[in-house]
């Protein structure tokens, strides 16, 4: 990312930690997107702004973008899961088994999946699909 996408980006993200709502956010990020177009982190924070805004096709659209980028990152995987489901799609499993297979190379991605989680479950509360995941990935054996 350019310096300055760089700086557009931190902002984004310390707007979204400050509580900004999803919908006011979602311009900024698609723009860093469209002036970095292979920043991963940036596409993973689109898919899941539009998750939270229940856009699941954008959703899936920039979480496929930041899988292809960034294949060994278990959060994108976490947002496309959640958009196929919203939409119906196949393939829910494969992408649950590659998250399991992620998270067991990368321990130290597990606390960052597990936090986005639940902090999907405090802005958009009742996402039945989001506690669904959630149990498919830290609760069964």
């Amino acid at each position: 990312m350019s310096q300055k996408i760089e700086e557009l980006f931190q902002e984004g993200i310390r707007r979204y930690e400050s509580g900004e709502a999803a919908k006011t956010l979602i311009p900024s990020f698609e723009s860093i997107c469209k002036g970095s177009p292979k920043a991963a982190a940036a596409w993973t924070c689109l898919s899941w702004l539009y998750l939270l805004e229940g856009q699941a096709e954008k959703a899936l659209k920039a979480a496929q973008t930041a899988v292809k980028l960034d294949p060994v990152d278990a959060q994108p995987r976490v947002n496309l899961t959640l958009a196929m489901l919203e939409l119906k799609k196949t393939g829910v499993r494969q992408q649950v088994e590659a998250i399991k297979q992620i998270l067991a190379r990368d321990p130290e991605q597990i606390e960052g999946v597990k936090s986005n989680l639940q902090e999907g479950g405090n802005r958009r509360p009742a996402w039945p699909h989001l506690s669904k995941i959630y149990n498919w990935l830290f609760e069964e054996d």
